[in-house]
């Protein structure tokens, strides 16, 4: 590949035979100390760059880079759908419905489907993590209008 490339042996190469000696060698690897040191960030500036583009928003992606971040050896967070729940309403008395309400249960303002959230990141209890760091990687991820909540589990 054009960017790999060995600058010790380059550097050598190019000073003249009559002047290769140790004194020389030296002088030359220590100039071309500090430009391996800047190609070498550059490679790994590389190396993350192709990985941030081999990710997207799909599930499957965002879990795997999840999973390699926080939790590379047993890679147990997982994304699930957001909940979907419908609203029940009580009726007043002027609306003359039916009061019998039967079992209801009260849900958190991001379970219900029409202002809750597209999906759940579950994170294992016992996971050590900052939450800023995840929120940062997944809102690097994700697209504008997806709403997302994690929790723990």
């Amino acid at each position: 590949m054009w960017f790999s490339l060995n600058w010790k042996i380059l550097a050598l190469s190019l000073v003249p035979p009559f002047l290769r000696g140790t004194v020389a060698n030296s002088w030359v690897l220590l100039f071309t100390s500090a430009i391996e040191s800047i190609h070498y960030e550059w490679l790994q500036y590389r190396k993350g760059n192709i990985y941030n583009l081999a990710h997207n928003s799909q599930k499957c992606y965002l879990r795997g880079a999840l999973n390699d971040r926080f939790d590379n050896e047993l890679r147990r967070i997982r994304i699930d759908d957001g909940n979907a729940f419908k609203r029940k309403y009580i009726y007043t008395d002027a609306e003359e419905k039916p009061k019998f309400l039967g079992t209801m249960f009260l849900y958190d303002d991001s379970d219900y489907e029409d202002t809750g959230v597209d999906f759940i990141v579950v994170v294992p209890i016992d996971l050590q993590y900052s939450v800023y760091e995840m929120k940062a990687l997944i809102d690097f991820y994700r697209l504008a209008s997806k709403r997302y909540k994690i929790i723990k589990e």
